[in-house]
């Protein structure tokens, strides 16, 4: 197999680390023991954490063990926000989200063989520490003049909202977790977002004051960005969610299939694990045929897959293809079409109307004159059935699960109308 940290710096997986040259060697002398820390501050994971989940993932395949840390502890207070306190969530409100959140990292980690995988909850070795403990083993080793000058603290000490004990405090709760790994698995390396690295390397500052004879590492994954402009894992109706109840696979494989030109090559080393020549010949052919969208089409099947199953993916590509006339709408099940449709431009409408006044309502067209002029011209769609007659109205039973008609003006621009 390539070299981990060779095939991380390929794939342009790492922003920063402590030592590349240690913790290449440390790696080579392996299996290593790593962990990641996710917190419980939603009950679902999103696209950001998928990067640090797959990241875990292409280290364990090359041979070495994960700790998947979901933090029921950290969870409770949660990392700094830029501008203001965090709402402190109910503690049984967390222990939900840390079960939730546990389930959807284990689909992606190996729990079985010489590298297995194991999941552990930060609350196990906080919950029963007094705060005398904390202050005297673990607060007495960090500096507060490194803390305060960590950027997420500084720039809330600039700020009028200022920022409370509670989460000043958090960058040493996650340093103890960092020890507490050190000492029970043998844990030699943590990983995480570059937006993490005061804490990443306040963990690794915490072992060489307590543990001085120890060797461990830091490593950190770039923050990734749009070529637009726009923030990565969000679209118009917001975060890109794991959990299908918040995003359907069909708006996440929808999210891929959309994906910039500029970005594909950048999501593919990232997300995808497909080999190097592979992810090459997509380059290629996005670059010598744009319009065909094969990278997109590549990853989207493929992300899909793994975050949720052939079969839904399978649903959500079908689907894909019936709105545009290459399947039949009538045999999407009701939940694959009500996610495909909540995707497009739709309106609600109290009852059938002609086809014109349902194509202005929705904004396919500006006014009843241009619908006409669209339906003349051959244009407008009802179901993928072109509509001939410029005062068409639809019929009951063309309604899709007795509720939404998809209309199409031309190839590709499309909307829904609900009835009801």
């Amino acid at each position: 197999m390539t070299d981990i940290v060779d095939e991380l710096q390929w794939r342009g997986l790492i922003a920063q680390s402590t030592d590349e040259d240690a913790l290449r060697k440390a790696f080579a002398d392996g299996p290593l023991t790593f962990y990641c820390g996710f917190d419980p501050t939603a009950p679902s994971l999103h696209l950001g954490n998928l990067v640090q989940i797959l990241t875990m993932r292409r280290i364990q395949l090359a041979g070495n063990r994960p700790l998947g840390l979901v933090g029921g502890a950290t969870g409770l207070i949660g990392d700094p926000k830029p501008n203001s306190e965090r709402t402190l969530n109910e503690p049984e409100t967390v222990a939900a989200w840390v079960e939730r959140l546990r389930g959807q990292i284990e689909r992606f980690l190996d729990f079985e063989g010489p590298y297995a995988a194991t999941m552990v909850n930060n609350l196990d070795w906080t919950s029963g520490l007094s705060a005398i403990d904390f202050l005297r083993d673990v607060g007495k080793y960090f500096r507060v003049n490194k803390m305060i000058a960590k950027e997420a603290v500084a720039r809330r000490l600039n700020s009028d909202a200022g920022i409370s004990y509670t989460e000043f405090s958090y960058q040493i709760l996650q340093g103890m977790d960092y020890l507490e790994l050190y000492r029970r698995y043998g844990c030699v390396l943590q990983t995480g977002g570059s937006d993490q690295w005061g804490n990443l390397t306040g963990g690794t500052d915490l072992i060489h004051r307590a543990e001085p004879d120890a060797r461990v590492h830091a490593l950190a994954t770039p923050l990734i960005t749009k070529a637009d402009g726009t923030k990565f894992g969000k679209t118009e109706s917001g975060t890109v969610w794991l959990d299908a109840e918040r995003t359907t696979p069909y708006a996440f494989y929808q999210f891929w299939l959309n994906a910039d030109d500029r970005d594909v090559s950048k999501y593919l080393r990232i997300f995808s694990f497909k080999s190097r020549e592979e992810i090459e010949e997509l380059e290629r052919l996005t670059e010598e045929r744009p319009q065909a969208r094969a990278a997109q089409r590549a990853l989207a099947e493929e992300l899909t897959t793994l975050v949720h199953g052939s079969e839904d993916c399978a649903a959500a590509v079908y689907a894909s293809k019936a709105l545009f006339g290459q399947g039949e709408l009538a045999e999407l099940t009701e939940p694959t079409l009500r996610a495909a449709l909540s995707e497009l431009p739709h309106a609600k409408v109290a009852e059938l109307a002609p086809v014109v006044d349902l194509l202005v309502e929705v904004g396919l067209v500006a006014s009843k004159s241009a619908g006409r002029r669209t339906v003349k011209e051959g244009g407008a769609y009802v179901n993928n059935v072109k509509v001939t007659a410029e005062d068409a109205v639809p019929a009951a039973e063309e309604l899709l699960h007795g509720r939404w008609l998809v209309l199409r003006r031309g190839k590709k621009n499309l909307a829904a109308i609900e009835i009801g």
